[in-house]
């Protein structure tokens, strides 16, 4: 690990056209920085994306005005200082899966039962397709979870068994090894 390092949390949204990544890392670099982890994506003609940046300490403040300065250029950053990752104790990483016809308040009442259940969602990931006979919109997620000891597995599979059943779609949640290979 890198002594006097700051983790700074990026969201981004702009146009989506070519150099917006570029502009971004250019920024990091400039700050003596390190691009640790992303997620970018197209969304409704929109660039959108997460990003964790390693930057030294004494340079979080130039690194934040020189980043919110790019607004001039079409790109919204906001910009987060995060407090240094802690080991948290042990916990259960867990893929979960779902697909089913889609229909508002899927995620809402998934979300809502992994909260109750003492769950964290740590990424997520969600989306339309058309089922391939009936074109009928299908609603897929896929999503890392962390479950603390004290949850009971069994009492959380059989929650989303039978909201699952309720919601006419499938739920699949498989333990992660710590390598994070499912």
């Amino acid at each position: 690990m890198l002594g006097g390092m700051a983790d700074l949390v990026l969201t981004l949204l702009g146009p989506d056209k070519p150099g917006l990544v570029e502009l971004v890392a250019d920024v990091i670099a400039a700050h003596g920085g390190n691009w640790v982890e992303s997620r970018m994506s197209h969304l409704a003609g929109k660039f959108a994306g997460l990003l964790r940046a390693e930057v030294p300490a004494e340079r979080v403040a130039a690194a934040t005005s020189a980043l919110h300065a790019l607004e001039g250029r079409g790109l919204k950053v906001t910009v987060e200082e995060a407090a240094r990752a802690e080991t948290l104790g042990a916990t259960n990483d867990m893929e979960l899966e779902l697909i089913g016809l889609d229909r508002p308040g899927i995620v809402r009442e998934i979300s809502q039962l992994l909260a109750g259940n003492g769950v964290n969602v740590e990424e997520l990931t969600t989306n339309r397709v058309s089922a391939p006979m009936s074109a009928e919109m299908m609603f897929q997620a896929r999503a890392h979870v962390r479950v603390s000891p004290a949850t009971d597995v069994s009492k959380l599979r059989a929650d989303l068994e039978r909201l699952a059943s309720d919601l006419v779609v499938e739920v699949k949640l498989t333990p992660v090894d710590p390598d994070g290979l499912p």
